[in-house]
């Protein structure tokens, strides 16, 4: 096999209290990867991106490309030297908190794992995905790389070793995701994990683990008003609230028009509100553009569904 091509979903991360804990695969925009080798004495890593939204150039450096990060990582390990053809159909919008560096991150080391037939396991593949988040949080970590590879809901145990722990979502579950158009950060994840408190009071840590413990039962009953109940941060999203023009306004209009919870969807700027089914979807979309239209910032809106994993 000279080529393989692989599709990863975006995904949403913390889901309120669960920082780098909880990630959630959407069924809302796909990273599609393809892999093309050229046997060759001299290790060489060529990118290409052949769709991406538009205004936003994706890096062709292989310093900060999150595929290129993926490619070096998994070569080195086992010794492969040959030329790396990475052609990029970017479905997922950069740096909104969706999970764009995750989703190529995955498709990436899944089409690699295949055309080299690595025999990688899934659960593996994931801590090689993981090196291709360095390019956007200057950092590893696996709540959205965990739920693109896997898809449906996540919890990363990181101590004694690294593990993930899948659940299946309800099927009642929906989401109305709003986008504001702003001008985001270069490194944008790595900015807003600049901004955190580095203490929190001790009320609010148990809060926020209260919160966290919920959402878990709450997939694990498969309910998702336990679930919504859960979704209210106490650390993380204050501080990163900061970073979204009308973040309050839009929350509020959201919960009034019928929104069981809504909170940042990782770094954000993108939000994520909960729905059980989708019969308030079209109010809370538009109470979502209002919000954000109120501090003169243009929004789109998408309703979708929890998403599956990475595939061909």
């Amino acid at each position: 096999m000279d080529s393989c091509k692989a599709i990863a979903p975006s995904s949403t991360a913390n889901l309120g209290p669960g920082f780098d804990i909880f990630g959630l695969a959407l069924d809302l925009f796909y990273d599609e990867i393809r892999i093309t080798k050229n046997r060759s004495q001299n290790r060489r890593i060529t990118i290409s991106t052949i769709k991406q939204e538009e205004g936003i150039k994706i890096p062709s450096d292989n310093e900060n490309n999150s595929t290129a990060l993926v490619v070096q990582k998994m070569m080195e390990d086992f010794k492969i030297n040959d030329n790396i053809d990475i052609e990029i159909n970017k479905g997922v919008p950069p740096g909104y908190g969706l999970g764009s560096s995750a989703a190529s991150s995955v498709a990436t080391a899944y089409a690699f794992n295949q055309i080299y037939n690595l025999k990688i396991d899934l659960y593996e593949l994931i801590n090689y995905a993981a090196e291709g988040e360095r390019a956007s949080a200057g950092i590893k970590h696996y709540d959205n790389v965990a739920s693109s590879m896997l898809g449906g809901f996540i919890i990363v145990r990181m101590l004694p070793r690294l593990e993930f722990i899948k659940f299946e979502p309800p099927e009642d579950l929906y989401f109305v995701i709003g986008i504001p158009k702003i001008i985001v950060p270069k490194k944008k994840t790595e900015a807003a994990r600049g901004i955190l408190p580095l203490n929190a009071p001790l009320e609010n840590i148990i809060t926020n683990i209260s919160n966290a413990s919920t959402i878990v039962a709450g997939f694990a009953y498969k309910d998702v008003e336990m679930i919504a109940k859960g979704i209210d941060d106490k650390i993380v999203e204050p501080a990163r609230k900061k970073m979204i023009p009308g973040f309050d306004k839009v929350k509020e209009k959201a919960m009034n028009a019928g929104a069981l919870a809504l909170t940042i969807s990782g770094a954000g700027p993108s939000i994520i509100s909960i729905l059980k089914t989708d019969s308030h979807s079209n109010s809370i979309m538009e109470a979502i553009k209002e919000g954000f239209a109120e501090s003169k910032i243009e929004s789109k809106v998408y309703l979708c569904k929890p998403g599956n994993g990475v595939k061909n």
